[in-house]
């Protein structure tokens, strides 16, 4: 990290304001360089900004200096005119002066390799500025407060515990230390273990705030499912006709229910098919089913109740929607919470509204353990867990080999942070991130 690298931190195209972020080691001489010299650290002076004597702009310029910035290296900002030539001619002299554009992600990295956050609050930072929904926003600020953080930090402090003990009894055999010291780990590593299985129980409630809570409408053919679809989304995006089988594909809309990200899918209606487009469409709708976590079962007067071949698919946790009601009301199946409507006359969309809702509100939120919001975060939870369990049956034959087990288990929690092994990772966490951060 001896180069000193810029990028524009604001949008790209044409705006008001412009922002271009510079961090590294030649930050000052580049300020200097471009007449604007002699900044005090944190107080925003406007200068002229030139270069080989032609006037860039008249900026807002703010320098930082290291390690109190947020990469921890010496850094700048320059608050441009949002025009593009503005914009190019500053990036121009940058170049000229010896500066490499960033990479993505590339201001975050080098924050995170000088300590000024652990790897799990760099993903929090990507994940803030995706953010679009409040709870989202919530989350993402939470774990880059270090949230997730201290919990898994947490596990790994039991684990040392657990591990203390057994190395005890394994590297002082000979001295005075209690018999089976290492068996008293024993206590200490189940409620570990309990831990990392509530937070793998748990998983998936932070991906489904961060990615989007899948809600798929399945049904037989005609049953109204387009219909409502379009209800919902508000808008013609589904194609309605009279004819059977018109739905052919997955058709996905993305939502925001109670303050949380949706994604809205309308399926094809089910039904043994000869057609060869409708089959391919009906095998897709059957695949999202099973993937959903919420199905709304829309059904229709004379439809065919326990033999619709949707029911198959249908949870307990699952709702019936009752629809057509202005043509009467369809055979409601026993044990599953039902609600009639009509999008014809709009009779119970709202209801349903409030009960998705509450739905999100319930799988979303309300868990002790903060959210484990990627995949990779998961893993290395599974890979404790299998470890721990490993170590507690290995403490009554062989302390020696526990100690291993812990000691892999330890490793896993601590790539989350990026405590240890990070450089195998780091390309995963930051590749996915815009250029100015």
């Amino acid at each position: 990290m001896t180069d000193t690298i810029f990028a524009l931190a604001t949008a790209p195209g044409r705006g008001a304001v412009a922002i271009i972020r510079i961090s590294g080691p030649e930050t000052a001489t580049v300020l200097e360089r471009l007449g604007a010299g002699g900044i005090k650290p944190r107080l925003a002076s406007v200068r002229n900004l030139t270069h080989d004597g032609r006037l860039i702009d008249q900026a807002l310029v703010l320098r930082f200096v290291g390690p109190h910035s947020y990469t921890g290296e010496d850094t700048a900002e320059l608050h441009l005119h949002g025009g593009r030539a503005v914009i190019e001619a500053a990036s121009g002299a940058l170049i000229a002066l010896g500066l490499r554009p960033a990479e993505p992600g590339e201001f975050t990295r080098r924050a995170f390799q000088n300590g000024r956050m652990d790897l799990a609050q760099a993903e929090a930072v990507a994940d803030l500025i995706d953010a679009e929904t409040e709870a989202q926003k919530s989350q993402a600020l939470g774990q880059l407060d270090g949230a997730l953080s201290a919990a898994y930090a947490g596990f790994r402090a039991d684990l040392l515990k657990a591990l203390s003990l057994v190395e005890a009894e394994i590297d002082f055999p000979d001295e005075e230390v209690p018999d089976n010291l290492a068996r008293t780990a024993g206590p200490v590593l189940d409620h570990l273990a309990a831990d990392l299985r509530a937070a793998l129980a748990d998983a998936d409630r932070g991906t489904r705030v961060r990615e989007g809570y899948r809600i798929v409408l399945i049904g037989e053919t005609n049953a109204g499912k387009s219909s409502l679809f379009n209800a919902l989304t508000a808008r013609e995006a589904a194609i309605v006709t009279p004819i059977a089988g018109t739905t052919r594909d997955v058709l996905d809309a993305e939502l925001m229910i109670g303050g949380y990200a949706v994604t809205l899918s309308d399926t094809a209606g089910l039904r043994d098919s000869e057609d060869v487009v409708e089959a391919e469409g009906i095998r897709r709708a059957r695949l999202r089913a099973e993937t959903a976590d919420l199905r709304l079962w829309v059904r229709a007067p004379g439809t065919a109740g326990d033999e619709d071949p949707a029911a198959a698919f249908v949870r307990p946790d699952d709702l019936q929607v009752l629809n057509k009601a202005d043509l009467g009301k369809a055979e409601a199946r026993p044990g599953l919470e039902t609600l009639m409507l009509s999008t014809t006359t709009g009779q119970g969309l709202a209801e349903l509204h409030d009960w998705i809702a509450a739905r999100l509100a319930r799988d979303l939120s309300g868990a002790d353990f903060p959210a484990v919001t990627r995949e990779r975060h998961r893993r290395r939870l599974a890979e404790a867990l299998e470890a721990v369990e490993a170590g507690r049956r290995a403490l009554d034959l062989a302390p020696e080999m526990a100690g291993d087990d812990l000691r892999r288990a330890a490793d896993a929690l601590a790539r989350v942070t990026g405590a240890i092994g990070v450089e195998d990772i780091l390309g995963e966490v930051f590749s996915s991130f815009c250029i100015g951060k």
